[in-house]
């Protein structure tokens, strides 16, 4: 599929004809910020929210509304007649659609994907509105707290997935010629997100989806967060001490930043391999 990168003064046919069709048949992945940001607009907390319209521990938004366009099956969140029962609290891939976004070597990217713009099939009316830079579109949809919260996100992520290295290469595991950690990892890459979150255990799920953090910036959220996670796993696995207890913790701890990325809309089987290839690297065995 062919991909259109942008630039910010690049315009579009970016205006919305509100028909709700981009609200039918799609993967919406969450971060925690996104989850507790939909809760609120919800008046709910972010654990009704998640148990209510939530999958794999929060990381998914349900669309098992009434049938719409293209007979696909509407967001959860979408009322007929009316639209986005959150609009406010909406994820940034609803921010940004039609738009894809990349970071890349702190660097951020904006794109489109297809042969021709995706908004013209479900809604031709919009060649007929006003064009928008994206830049201007950006603007318009609001997209600095949650961009900032989806890259501190993908900070933790790293944060997180550099522990279980730790545990790893800096314990005496990896020397003692330990070759079951890196086939653990690519078994997690691989699978399901129900079986990943159900592996991980719901004590660190809700760890993860769900931190009691009511901080309404962003960036201070994720800082928190990051916070809580770094202590909870010190607090549980600081004091292992036998190769099976460090390889476990080392287990369980790339599982969550595998969890994570699927929810930051990364692919867990390509993390993993790259992250079992830097092990390697640093004399970790298969």
């Amino acid at each position: 599929m062919q991909t259109h990168k942008l630039s910010l003064q690049d315009k579009l046919p970016l205006t919305c004809s509100r028909t709700g069709n981009c609200c039918h048949g799609k993967h919406i992945f969450l971060n925690p910020w996104e989850l507790a940001s939909l809760a609120k607009e919800k008046k709910k907390t972010p654990r009704e929210f998640r148990n209510l319209y939530c999958e794999f521990g929060g990381i998914l938004l349900q669309f098992n509304g009434k049938l719409g366009w293209d007979q696909k099956q509407a967001c959860s969140q979408y009322v007929d007649n009316f639209g986005c029962s959150v609009h406010l609290g909406r994820p940034l891939a609803c921010r940004l659609y039609p738009l894809g976004r990349q970071l890349q070597s702190e660097e951020v990217h904006y794109m489109f994907q297809g042969d021709e713009f995706p908004c013209l099939a479900p809604c031709p009316d919009v060649i007929e509105l006003p064009h928008l830079s994206v830049g201007d579109y950006l603007k318009g949809q609001m997209t600095d707290a949650f961009e900032k919260a989806q890259d501190a996100y993908l900070e933790l992520m790293q944060n997180t997935a550099n522990i279980a290295f730790e545990l790893l290469l800096d314990t005496g595991l990896a020397e003692s010629g330990d070759k079951a950690t890196l086939p653990l990892w690519r078994e997690m890459g691989n699978e399901l997100p129900e079986v990943l979150a159900e592996r991980i255990g719901q004590e660190w799920i809700d760890c993860l989806m769900i931190p009691e953090i009511s901080d309404n910036n962003s960036s201070a959220f994720v800082e928190k967060h990051n916070e809580l996670l770094q202590l909870k796993i010190q607090e549980q696995f600081g004091s292992s001490q036998t190769h099976k207890e460090i390889r476990e913790a080392s287990v369980l701890v790339m599982g969550i930043a595998l969890h994570l990325a699927r929810g930051l809309g990364a692919n867990p089987k390509d993390l993993a391999e790259l992250w079992i290839d830097t092990a390697k690297s640093y004399g970790a065995q298969e």
